[in-house]
């Protein structure tokens, strides 16, 4: 068995679990009856951090460990994780903790609540190894050529197959296991034999080492600046150290935060040999405009908590509406976790459309990608807000105010429009943020920056569950009721959607303002660094990297 299939097995079993945890806030809802806003801000601090930890794990797998280390941590905690959320249904430790079986909160002990937060905490820290470490490792087992390559094409036709078949068996079979205990070992069992087939291949991987973090480098750069801080920096730029003559001519010389500079200033008693051997006294004119780059980028990085807040209510919100609707078609009940499939073809064609459209903009494409996101972002809240208005008033001329159990008579695809919109956000900030910085950032520092990105959309995950809380306090302000009640037909999901629609549009000027002065790279630099890439390139994982995008 190939390594392609042992290491992307990890892969097949995520897929799986995805569709498990989406329903996670009806299992909090339904099973352990907490409030919608409870079991939202749970999840949505949850996302947060799975989105946060791939930065700091990827410094890990740099400076550290390694790929293969991290895919070994990742995949047992992965493993253990989702084992320990499907133990921490009522009935599986019923009788050795003395409770009862019952899909019901008095059912669910400390011992039950202990186990689904620990699982909850290492599923995070599974998907985020994964995600940080499967493509890079995949990569390092490429084939050479000319061994094995009709075995490896076949592999790779076995990979596209299974990851057919696993989402539609996590949409559509799935859900109709009613078990949760079930719904979640399922899962569970699958993520073991993905990690036992990838120590299968223990002895057969090339495992390098690690080479370096560009963060380290960056730390670097504000440590020496600080040292010299009280020294004036030379008239003459070409009296900065340079490792070597070539490295003025890969770095357009900046003049702004020219204060980091100072990190480049010669120490006056060594030698130019002997400057390297002080690498926390002294650094390059390249660190220092690597250092430039990532401060130029906070402003823009900002906007982007916002992104994060629209995307955190498609797992929790958008679900706990879902709940109750009417989902059938003709006599077949369409299982919730559908939507989640219709969401990821969604993203699909969104992402198609961004690169047969907005590519030939070429250097205006990624700030065009994520502006209409943003605006999509408004019309998403806008479309949520009207849609929940209109079952509000369904559950008011039905009497079901008072009556959170009941079915609505009301047709569930009404939520196909705000689910379409999310994608399109979802998809075209991707895009758009990830040809951002494939044109603007040094080589060395655009996987730490893609997932820096994704890290500040983590904090918008997290960001949102003080905004539900502010607006709430906000809202009951003079005696009004909060809108944020235990049930959802007794809230004001609908007033909230406007509230993130205005704050969408407000972040959506700041946007352009931020982006109107962002200083590019000339057209120039990025020819020669195309160029560059393009000699300097090889094939190695191209097959891995498009299968990878099918996954994702």
């Amino acid at each position: 068995m190939k390594s392609f299939v042992r290491i992307s097995s990890l892969l097949w079993a995520d897929i799986l679990v995805g569709y498990a945890l989406f329903a996670m806030q009806n299992f909090l809802t339904n099973v352990w009856k907490l409030n919608v806003t409870h079991a939202a801000g749970i999840l949505n601090i949850w996302g947060g951090i799975h989105r946060i930890l791939p930065l700091f794990f990827l410094f890990l797998v740099d400076a550290f460990l390694g790929n293969f280390k991290m895919l070994v941590i990742s995949s047992v905690a992965y493993s253990v994780g989702i084992g320990f959320i499907s133990m921490s249904t009522p009935p599986v430790l019923a009788n050795s903790t003395g409770m009862c079986k019952e899909y019901e909160p008095q059912c669910v002990g400390h011992t039950q609540k202990v186990l689904f937060y620990i699982g909850m905490a290492l599923v995070a820290v599974g998907i985020s190894g994964n995600l940080v470490s499967v493509k890079s490792f995949l990569k390092e087992q490429a084939e050479k050529p000319g061994q094995g390559n009709e075995r490896i094409d076949c592999f790779r036709i076995l990979g596209y197959i299974l990851v057919a078949i696993f989402p539609v068996v996590g949409a559509i079979a799935l859900p109709y296991i009613k078990p949760w205990s079930l719904r979640f070992g399922i899962p569970a069992i699958f993520t073991a034999v993905a990690m036992f087939m990838f120590f299968s291949g223990w002895c057969t991987y090339t495992k390098p080492g690690p080479k370096g973090s560009p963060l380290t480098n960056v730390c670097r750069v504000f440590v020496a600046s600080a040292s010299n801080v009280s020294v004036p920096l030379p008239l003459d730029e070409r009296e900065l150290y340079n490792e070597n003559d070539q490295e003025p001519k890969r770095f357009t010389h900046t003049r702004c935060l020219r204060c980091l500079e100072k990190a480049a200033i010669r120490l006056s008693d060594k030698s130019t040999a002997e400057q390297a051997n002080y690498r926390w006294r002294v650094c390059t004119v390249a660190a220092v405009e690597e250092a430039k780059i990532a401060i130029r980028m906070i402003p823009m990085w900002l906007t982007f908590i916002v992104i994060g807040i629209i995307s955190s209510i498609a797992n929790t919100y958008f679900v706990e509406q879902a709940n109750h609707l009417n989902r059938k078609i003709g006599k077949w009940n369409v299982p919730l976790p559908i939507f989640l499939l219709f969401f990821q073809q969604a993203k699909c064609i969104f992402s198609y459309l961004y690169t047969k459209s907005l590519t030939a903009l070429e250097k205006y494409a990624p700030p065009t990608g994520i502006a209409l996101a943003m605006i999509l972002s408004v019309l998403c809240c806008i479309t949520s807000a009207k849609i929940e208005l209109r079952r509000l008033k369904v559950i008011r001329k039905h009497d079901l105010l008072d009556k959170p159990d009941d079915d609505i008579p009301m047709s569930i695809y009404w939520l196909l429009f705000q689910y379409f919109l999310l994608a399109g956000v979802d998809s075209l900030s991707e895009k758009g943020i990830s040809s951002f910085y494939d044109e603007q950032a040094p080589e060395s520092m655009k996987g730490y920056l893609n997932h820096f990105s994704q890290g500040v959309s983590g904090l918008g995950f997290m960001f949102s569950v003080f905004s539900v809380y502010a607006v709430g306090k906000i809202s009951e302000k003079g005696g009004r009721q909060n809108w944020f009640q235990p049930t959802l037909n007794r809230s004001r999901l609908d007033r909230y959607y406007w509230v993130l629609a205005a704050l969408s549009s407000v972040n959506f000027v700041v946007y352009i303002v931020v982006a109107c002065c962002y200083r590019y790279k000339p057209p120039q630099q990025l020819n020669d660094e195309a160029a560059a890439a393009a000699n300097g390139g090889g094939g190695d994982g191209g097959g891995e990297s498009a299968y990878l995008s099918c996954c994702c």
